[in-house]
């Protein structure tokens, strides 16, 4: 339910600032109602976890409550921004804070987990041979040299606005 309402969340805040810049004020204010009700719910059912994570997985609730605490409290810090700058209709900061909330939620399950990545599971224990990591780490830079640019071209075109004679305007 998290997972799913957390996408939900990070793709409303997202199409609101597309959705104003392609000058569809209506478009981006139902996208904006749509973000701060999925966020509300997704605060509450983040609430809601953690009292069923505390009766079921209490060693992951010390973790919670104990070293990943402050990213915890980041995630929320960052969750009320969202839903503050959503509030005042600042769409394109909202989408770093709205980010930033869901990945503190990330590195905080991770950091309250660990040195497990599952129950009797060490990182260690999961990790695959050193020589196909570093083939695996190889491939992926390898990748990412090639695909970054790519990447940078397509965000730089659909951010920009289109004029009427199909130029290109200046992104806002």
């Amino acid at each position: 339910m998290l997972a799913v309402g957390v996408c939900a969340y990070l793709a409303a805040v997202y199409l609101c600032a597309d959705a104003r810049r392609a000058g569809e004020e209506r478009l981006a204010d139902g996208f904006r109602m749509r973000s701060l009700a999925t966020g509300v719910l997704v605060g509450v059912a983040t609430i809601a976890a953690l009292l069923v994570v505390r009766a079921d997985a209490p060693d992951l609730f010390a973790g919670l409550t104990g070293r990943a605490l402050p990213v915890a409290a980041v995630s929320v810090l960052a969750g009320a921004a969202s839903l503050g700058l959503l509030v005042a209709r600042r769409y394109v900061l909202v989408r770093v804070t709205a980010a930033l909330a869901v990945t503190a939620v990330l590195w905080g399950w991770g950091i309250a987990q660990h040195p497990n990545v599952l129950p009797g599971l060490t990182v260690a224990g999961a990790a695959g041979d050193p020589a196909v990591l570093s083939a695996v780490l190889w491939v992926l830079g390898f990748g990412a040299v090639l695909l970054a640019p790519s990447l940078v071209f397509l965000f730089t075109v659909f951010q920009h606005e289109r004029t009427s004679r199909g130029e290109q305007a200046s992104p806002r």
